[in-house]
């Protein structure tokens, strides 16, 4: 999705100063750039509020840590720099991404010796998928493309680097005529689709894969704490193609995607059922009007 046009219009925060949108520059020659030492978070504001805020910021220093990353900005001091951007720039309803990389004082595969930048940037952003798909679902291509090992990348930060393969597997699902792409993992089991969770419902009863070797999204363990308010029974497993396959419905989680149902993966086709409408409604009610979500999370 392309950024609205009064974006550069706007202001983001960076290395502790608020600054004009255009002036935010970093030179070619950085260590994010060329060896993708970079974590970010994204996250959304409803009504003002931003939605589990504190625990978004939190996760940004734990993927600081896993690719040892030394955050130069405690999480009290992102946590006031976000309120602060977001009323310089007056929105109410909005995109956030918090990100941190190293910078260009070294050159090479070691960052011994880079300082690590952070900035924040927010804009007005609606739906990730197209509103009109909310009653017929997005569509999935399972792609060739696998999530690796935890043994072989950080799985547990949100970190760039693992992005490359979602974006490869989105946009070759894009080009097939699919809205996003459906990632097993190393093993066979599903996974996620290009940088959202996936849920599976079967005769009522709510089925996600375990998250060994993924991230386990904010907005999924909120989704798994709705559906046991709402009577829903969940199990985290690991859960073949097939098997997801004969399911009753498919809808995906993420901050970015929220909740978002899926109609079709491959060839195959599904309907919007009942528990699908019954969590989206309650995790838009939730994000809009609930208190108890916006500081340190369920």
């Amino acid at each position: 999705m392309r950024l609205p046009d009064n974006v550069s219009s706007s202001y983001i925060w960076m290395n502790g100063k608020v600054i004009p949108w255009t002036e935010a520059n970093i030179h070619i020659i950085t260590h994010g750039l060329h060896y993708a030492s970079c974590v970010f978070e994204g996250e959304r504001v409803y009504n003002g509020q931003i939605f589990k805020s504190e625990q978004h910021t939190q996760r940004l220093h734990h993927s600081a840590n896993l690719i040892d990353m030394q955050m130069p900005y405690s999480v009290a001091d992102i946590e006031a720099a976000k309120h602060d951007l977001l009323e310089k720039n007056g929105l109410t309803n909005a995109y956030i991404r918090v990100f941190a990389w190293r910078g260009g004082e070294v050159m090479g595969i070691s960052a011994k010796g880079a300082t690590t930048s952070v900035a924040i940037t927010m804009w007005e952003w609606p739906s990730y998928f197209p509103p009109e798909l909310r009653e017929t679902g997005i569509s999935l291509e399972t792609s060739k493309w696998r999530k690796p090992s935890p043994e072989t990348a950080p799985s547990h930060s949100k970190a760039a680097a693992l992005y490359a393969i979602g974006t490869m597997a989105k946009d070759k699902a894009g080009a097939n005529g699919y809205h996003d792409a459906l990632m097993l993992d190393y093993r066979g089991y599903v996974a996620e689709a290009s940088g959202a969770n996936i849920f599976m419902v079967k005769d009522g009863e709510l089925y996600t894969p375990t998250p060994d070797c993924f991230l386990n999204g904010i907005t999924r363990q909120t989704i798994i704490e709705l559906a046991k308010e709402n009577n829903v029974d969940v199990l985290e497993k690991h859960i073949m193609p097939d098997e997801l396959m004969q399911a009753d419905e498919v809808f995906v989680t993420g901050t970015a995607a929220e909740v978002t149902a899926v109609g079709k993966i491959d060839e195959k086709a599904f309907k919007v059922g009942p528990v699908t409408r019954k969590l989206r409604d309650a995790y838009t009610e939730l994000v809009n009007g609930n208190d108890r979500i916006y500081s340190t999370g369920m």
